[in-house]
Formats: structure tokens, sequence, C-alpha cells
């Protein structure tokens, strides 16, 4: 099963989130994909995961289900890539981290109040409670680095990639050199990191 946890305000509208949905679908893999919608509350997102990726578990054990691997592989970029990071080290899953949130919990501090959502419209109200419980799931350092793969662009014009390297030191890691926040040219990638999530 392969999970991609989305960004701050984004969805699985994000064009990321698309490509490898797509990309999977031609390799006739679409049973193994899930992109859930994440509440803006990071405890009800971490919530909300764990519920989908257990009720999948079952389905496959079930035989309810066409994806026949039970083995869970997280794609979780920016904000997302902060929540794959908890709950990798959480259940011992792997896990894709694209330009991740180091410490969301002060970056995201001068976006209290309503947001707007980038895709299909709408708006999120984000509360200083939501603060406090990214702190809660922050993750000092991560155990079993060769369990993660980290994604980092130079150029990423919202997050410091500099920070992600520290913060993740020891984690294989591409860091591509330029780009942006949104890795504009993630089809360049997408092959590779369906690679990444199938190797034993």
């Amino acid at each position: 099963m392969i999970v991609y946890l989305h960004g701050f305000r984004s969805s699985p509208q994000s064009f990321k989130a698309r490509l490898l949905a797509a990309r999977l679908a031609e390799l006739g893999r679409s049973a193994e994909w899930l992109c859930p919608v994440l509440p803006v509350s990071p405890a009800e997102a971490i919530a909300l995961a764990e519920r989908e990726i257990a009720a999948r578990l079952r389905a496959n054990e079930t035989g309810d289900s066409d994806d026949s691997g039970a083995r869970v592989t997280l794609i979780g970029s920016s904000l997302g890539g902060y929540f794959a990071t908890y709950l990798a080290q959480k259940h011992g899953w792997r896990a894709v981290l694209l330009n991740p949130a180091v410490v969301p919990d002060r970056d995201l501090s001068k976006y209290l109040g309503e947001q707007p959502l980038w895709h299909g419209g709408g708006s999120i109200v984000v509360e200083p409670r939501h603060l406090d419980e990214l702190r809660s799931l922050a993750v000092a350092q991560v155990t079993q680095p060769e369990r993660y793969w980290l994604i980092a662009a130079t150029g990423d014009e919202v997050l410091d990639y500099r920070e992600m390297l520290a913060h993740y030191a020891g984690v294989p890691t591409r860091l591509i050199e330029g780009s942006d926040h949104g890795i504009s040219e993630f089809a360049d990638y997408v092959d590779d990191v369906i690679a990444w999530c199938d190797a034993p």
C-alpha cells in the first residue's frame, strides 16, 4: 500500500498526488493507492490516516481488496512529510519525504486564522491548538534511517532545505539543485519514488 499525505492547504488534487496516482493506474496498481483528505487538525489528520490505513489492511486480510501487499509505505509532502515521519516512527513503516516540514508549529504560526485552500475553493481555520498538536507529533531523531528517503530541493522557497538535511542526517537523500517547494519537475522522479516504495 502506498499512502500519500498531502501538505498544508493542499489535497489529493495536488499535482504530485495526481502524477503518482496516474502512474500507478498505468501500471495496473490503483488498488495500492491511498490518498486521504486530511483535516486541518494535525491530531485528527493522524487519526484519520491511521483509520483509513487500518481499514485497507483489514480488507487485504479478508480478501476484499485487490491489493495483495500488506506493507505500508508513506509519501509525505511538506506538512505531510512531518506527518509521515511521525507515523513511520510509530508503526515501523517506510516513508518518502518530499521537502518535508521540520518545525511546522513555528512555520505555521503566521497562518493563524482563516486560510484559503489551494484546490476546489473553500478555506480552513488554523487555531492555536493546532500548533500544540503539531508539537506533540515531533520526532526528535528518526531511528532506522534506511526506512526513509528524503527528496529536498535547494530552491525551496517555503522551507529551508538545510533544516531538512540536518534533521534527517543519515537518511538516504536526493538533493535537487534548484527547483522549488512543489518540486515542479516531479514527473522526473515519479518512477524512482515508486521503485523505492517497492524495494525490499
